[in-house]
């Protein structure tokens, strides 16, 4: 079931920031991102990573159109 809580983007920078510090073989991956971003439970950090990987299978696959938007 997809997590219905919305990210910002502060959080997702965050998110991927703390994916590059706790990779797979980290101990308590999931928790420790989840503490890094604030406000998000281990469980929905874990489901925003495997969309996030739905996703680049997709585009990878050429199922889904990416365009880059830059928010900065």
């Amino acid at each position: 079931m997809a997590s219905t809580s919305q990210w910002t983007s502060k959080q997702n920078k965050i998110f991927e920031k703390a994916l590059a510090v706790y990779d797979k073989d980290t101990p308590s991956r999931w928790e420790n991102v989840a503490r890094a971003v604030g406000g998000k439970t281990a469980e929905e950090v874990k489901r925003h990573y495997q969309v996030l990987e739905e996703d680049i299978k997709q585009i990878e696959s050429g199922l889904l159109c990416y365009s880059y938007i830059s928010i900065e």
